[in-house]
């Protein structure tokens, strides 16, 4: 781990956010063979990868380097011009797609219903939400205990829906909510808080001197692994496994979709002693690469 410290592509795709923007690609993916959809053009899921960075990396541009500690935000201090470089270049590069795809599915646009307008909104007005109203001290992230949910809920709605709907807006056809479907937002959304909650164990003693009312601050590292993480896996663990013997799901499916969340529970259980910045990065936020592996070769291989 320590010469993997020390590269710079490794800090450059992990710090930078660009490994995010993947594992947005790679759950799109996994979700939309999961509801049997074909995959959308390349073109989107550029989009998706360009929104996602450029989100997460807002937060460590506009955080103050005084005192911090923060290998992250000492990076970003760092590389200042580099990132606001590649934060315009992403931006602009949203921009374009979108109003590209605007122009090419105008007509489309004006036939979707209520369901998938609620759908479209509420997931990024969430995301803005968790970092503030402008000019207001309201931000759902100062909420410690909601703050893993809120992320979770706007992640799962990305990778789940929203590939669903733009096939839908592309082929002018009708969005429907179905149960798969939201068997697998519930899925992401329970597997990417539990992720999220891991995370802020990292952050425990610079949230406790905050005040920031963590589930890790409020109960302790044990008891946050031990009845919050733990009980949250197996819980989405025995849905999946009793919904797929129900469905008569092929046995390696079903390894393959329970394989993910053994691993959560693994490294869950690993957090108990201290462990590196880059560690959460790679390995924590990695299970969500893993997850999108196993779910996908599932699908296309049983």
């Amino acid at each position: 781990m320590w010469s993997l410290q020390n590269n710079q592509f490794i800090k450059f795709l992990f710090y930078g956010n660009y490994f995010y923007g993947l594992c947005a690609i790679a759950l799109s993916i996994e979700a939309a063979l999961q509801q049997q959809f074909p995959l959308n053009p390349a073109l989107y899921y550029i989009l998706i990868f360009c929104i996602t960075v450029v989100y997460y990396s807002r937060a460590y541009i506009i955080e103050t380097t005084i005192n911090s500690t923060n290998e992250r935000t000492l990076w970003y201090a760092r590389y200042k011009t580099l990132v606001i470089a590649s934060q315009i270049t992403l931006t602009i590069a949203a921009v374009l797609l979108s109003i590209f795809f605007i122009c090419t599915f105008w007509q489309h646009l004006l036939n979707i219903n209520a369901l998938e307008v609620a759908l479209v909104c509420v997931f990024p007005v969430t995301g803005l939400l968790y970092y503030g109203v402008s000019g207001t001290r309201y931000s759902l992230r100062n909420i410690g205990w909601l703050k893993p949910f809120v992320i979770g809920f706007a992640w799962a709605g990305l990778v789940t829906f929203y590939p669903i709907i733009f096939y839908s807006i592309q082929q002018n056809i009708e969005f429907k909510l179905t149960t798969i479907g939201g068997l697998l937002f519930l899925k992401n959304f329970m597997f990417i808080s539990v992720l999220c909650i891991m995370f802020d164990i990292k952050d425990y003693a610079s949230d406790s001197g905050l005040k920031v009312n963590t589930f890790v601050v409020n109960v302790g590292l044990r008891k946050t692994i031990f009845f919050i993480i733990i009980p949250l896996c197996v819980l989405g663990l025995g849905t999946f496994i009793l919904y797929g013997i129900t469905r008569n799901f092929h046995i390696l499916k079903i390894t393959l979709n329970v394989l993910p969340f053994v691993l959560l529970l693994i490294t869950a259980y690993s957090l108990h002693t201290r462990r590196s910045l880059l560690y959460y990065l790679m390995v924590v936020d990695g299970l969500m690469l893993v997850k999108a592996f196993c779910g996908s070769m599932a699908v296309i291989y049983f």
